[in-house]
């Protein structure tokens, strides 16, 4: 995979060569390029940046600079048989980036990131791109950053983890909160290491019992309470039908109840229990 980050803050990218990230570089994984923004502006202040029409505070990250910027890395990359680039542009008016989005974005061979700062980038950047390629406009979360670069370092971890030979264990990320399957909608419970004793705290007896079925369940009952402590919107958009009998009786227990519409909510006193 191919990784293209254009930002007026390349400094602020330098997270890319360490851990998982920086090791799939170095064996090839992973190809990051960071570009400078102002390395495309041309008059002697390297301006990247102009009011905003219609008035306002800020200002606006400018045209011209950006669309030469994206024009050179685009065309390197068509050189050097990249494949087919995707734009990313972080942006919290974006849509939420979520584990399934992460999965779609590692499928393709050649991601181009936008982060921005000030209010943001001329839209006419953006709508330009759309005509030659995908566009995902991303959010990591309902809050606003000083720039997007913060963002990218989320994504490219995010996306870069599920590369094929990445992690040492190629399953690792199978039974991750919000992984694609029986996971997509619950939060990972609660992992325990040795030793089995620690300041007079025990690990859960089931978990040295040897039996695969039992532990299995365990680890999915605790998800079904994490997530309805935690994240109880997440078992409310769930569709009940993705609930076995066991995942039931648990929800049950929980205080939850099925509905008409085929979900699962929970009455406001059991929730304070």
């Amino acid at each position: 995979m191919r990784l293209d980050v254009v930002t007026i803050f390349p400094e602020y990218l330098e997270p890319l060569n360490v851990s998982l990230v920086g090791k799939a570089r170095a064996r090839g994984q992973l190809n990051v390029r960071v570009h400078h923004l102002r390395d495309w502006t041309y008059d002697r202040h390297n301006t990247v940046d102009d009011t905003p029409y219609g008035g306002g505070p800020g200002m606006v990250m400018k045209t011209e600079p950006w669309g030469d910027a994206l024009d050179d890395v685009l065309a390197d990359g068509y050189e050097t048989g990249s494949g087919a680039p995707a734009l990313v542009v972080p942006t919290p008016s974006g849509r939420p980036f979520t584990q399934a989005l992460a999965v779609e974005l590692s499928e393709r061979p050649w991601l181009v990131f936008t982060p921005a700062r000030y209010e943001g980038i001329d839209r006419r950047v953006i709508d330009e791109y759309a005509t030659r390629m995908p566009v995902y406009e991303v959010s990591i979360g309902d809050y606003v950053l000083a720039g997007g670069e913060a963002a990218v370092l989320v994504i490219t971890e995010a996306v870069a983890r599920l590369l094929p030979g990445v992690l040492g264990n190629a399953e690792s990320h199978r039974d991750d909160s919000f992984a694609p399957g029986a996971m997509a909608n619950l939060l990972e419970g609660p992992i325990y290491t040795k030793p089995p004793q620690w300041r007079g705290r025990e690990i859960p007896d089931v978990l040295l019992s040897g039996h695969h079925g039992k532990i299995a369940r365990w680890r999915r009952d605790e998800a079904l309470r994490r997530t309805g402590a935690n994240r109880p919107d997440l078992i409310e958009q769930t569709d009940a039908s993705a609930f076995d009998k066991k995942d039931r009786e648990t929800l049950s227990i929980m205080g939850w109840r099925p509905s008409a519409d085929g979900r699962f909510w929970r009455r406001p006193e059991a929730m304070e229990e």
